[in-house]
């Protein structure tokens, strides 16, 4: 059974950090991109940040110089530290997988599989 499941999520006041993780099961890890999307309050979803299997890496320009993804594959794990947090970043999180994926976080809708997400609050 494939799952991805994303835990980190929570309050943090404006300034602060969080790390947030992707666990995932049940296919080969290390053949799948994965991409972290978000979707706040009111807004539409939008692509965070994406790592390749080579281990290429893009954020989106809000969140350039203060979130940064990496993966360890022998967790089977994506993480994304987040720093700097502002009230604009308030959303529930999700990652999701594409195998072989390239790095372009317009692709909502060609992921192969995606977790449930993980809520983060950020308050002023």
């Amino acid at each position: 059974e494939v799952q991805l499941v994303e835990s980190g999520g929570g309050l943090v006041q404006a300034g602060g950090s969080l790390r947030l993780s992707c666990s995932v099961s049940g296919f080969t890890f290390d053949e799948y991109a994965t991409y972290w999307f978000r979707q706040g309050p009111g807004k539409e979803r939008e692509g965070v940040s994406c790592i390749t299997t080579d281990g290429s890496t893009l954020g989106a320009p809000s969140v350039r110089g203060r979130f940064t993804i990496s993966n360890d594959n022998a967790k089977n794990t994506v993480y994304l530290q987040m720093n700097v947090l502002s009230p604009e970043d308030t959303a529930v999180y999700y990652c999701a997988v594409l195998k072989y994926g390239v790095c372009v976080l317009e692709g909502a809708s060609y992921m192969d599989y995606w977790g449930k997400g993980t809520l983060v609050t950020v308050s002023s």
